[in-house]
């Protein structure tokens, strides 16, 4: 029989049962990938001929007193000819609302996330996933989602992996069930990956300047086209353009501020605006209303994020929009310029002892910098 004592000072690996009386109760003690304990509650049930595993909950969120008492209701139910888990069971589509609703909050572009975490889910995942309660979710139901997509949309398939795993542990601190059937267990049954890194297409930075003077001849919306150039002039991420208010933007400084809340680092950036690069923005006033986003749709929404990959498709152009960065980067390079000055310029995080001597942004330096990247391109 269990104890409070051994319960809380267990640790070794293993399924302890709480005795005969106990109700099927038992505790399953397993080690994180961070090293450290996972204790999960579940009983043994035969619920209509059937023998189910019903979750209780981590302790120690959940005691041992507290899942005693739950297992005896449960056991009560039973004998009663009812099942426990059918006023309170959520299916996989409800649970994943109540995780977003969790979590939104304190994502950075919340809805936006929110929306992507729906949509992936609901393309490959609910229509194995979707009505099953999420006690019945199984590995097999799992693999039955991930395999067709595991090595075709290897980023996609890791995604939707990582997010029913966050659902299934919901469900297991919520006592809905005793495992992540999206965990380690499904490691091996999925197919090996080759190991070869894909890299985002990017162009050669010798080529960049034939790839601006194609979008500026082509038909597109004036708006996307001076989307693109900005882009490149100023080595940004494609959300951080297509996102761009007129309130992060000063003329007279020449300087365009991102706040933190839309930075991928988390930090607010600054970024020193070559002449031609405020010569965009003059021009951009004209297709809208000089207000909200910089770089409006026909509609007069912020551009989506399929806009400018679509354009450089359909004009040839061999690259993705976030390859560009990776032309800006090579060109760093070839023309000497210090490391950490490339870096501070594409925003990223100088790590180790560099970084942590790092104390100043650079920015009369960097303006140089893009000055002498938006003569060369």
């Amino acid at each position: 029989m269990l104890s409070a004592a051994l319960v809380r000072t267990i640790n070794r690996p293993g399924r302890y049962g709480d005795g005969r009386g106990g109700f099927g109760l038992s505790l399953l003690v397993k080690t994180t990938k961070t090293g450290r304990w996972s204790k999960t509650w579940s009983q043994r049930l035969r619920i209509a001929g059937r023998a189910v595993n019903v979750g209780l909950g981590q302790f120690p969120l959940v005691t041992l007193s507290e899942a005693r008492a739950a297992a005896l209701s449960n056991a009560r139910a039973v004998q009663q000819g009812r099942d426990p888990r059918a006023r309170k069971m959520p299916t996989f589509a409800e649970a994943v609302e109540k995780v977003i609703a969790i979590h939104a909050p304190t994502w950075r572009d919340g809805a936006r996330s929110a929306e992507i975490w729906r949509q992936s889910l609901r393309d490959y995942a609910f229509p194995t996933l979707g009505r099953l309660p999420v006690s019945d979710v199984t590995t097999a139901h799992v693999l039955a989602v991930l395999v067709p997509i595991w090595t075709d949309k290897a980023v996609t398939a890791r995604r939707v992996r990582q997010r029913i795993g966050a659902v299934m542990k919901w469900a297991v601190a919520e006592g809905y069930r005793g495992d992540n059937p999206a965990g380690d267990a499904i490691g091996a049954a999925l197919p090996k990956k080759n190991g070869v890194k894909k890299h985002m297409q990017a162009l050669p930075h010798g080529d960049v300047g034939a790839a601006l003077g194609r979008v500026r001849a082509s038909g597109a919306w004036a708006a996307t086209k001076l989307a693109f150039e900005f882009l490149v002039l100023t080595a940004a991420r494609s959300g951080e353009v297509r996102l761009a208010t007129w309130s992060e933007i000063d003329l007279d400084a020449a300087t365009w501020t991102i706040p933190a809340d839309r930075m991928k680092t988390g930090k607010a950036h600054r970024v020193p605006l070559s002449a031609r690069a405020v010569e965009i923005l003059r021009e951009v006033r004209q297709c809208g209303d000089g207000d909200g986003v910089v770089f409006p749709s026909l509609r007069g929404k912020p551009l989506s994020d399929a806009t400018l990959s679509k354009l450089l498709r359909e004009l040839g152009v061999p690259a993705v929009p976030h390859g560009f960065r990776s032309s800006f980067r090579d060109w760093c390079g070839d023309t000497g310029q210090s490391r950490e000055l490339a870096e501070m310029a594409l925003a990223h995080v100088v790590r180790g002892v560099e970084g942590a001597y790092a104390r100043s942004d650079l920015f009369d330096r960097r303006r140089r910098l893009m000055d002498d990247w938006a003569a060369y391109v």
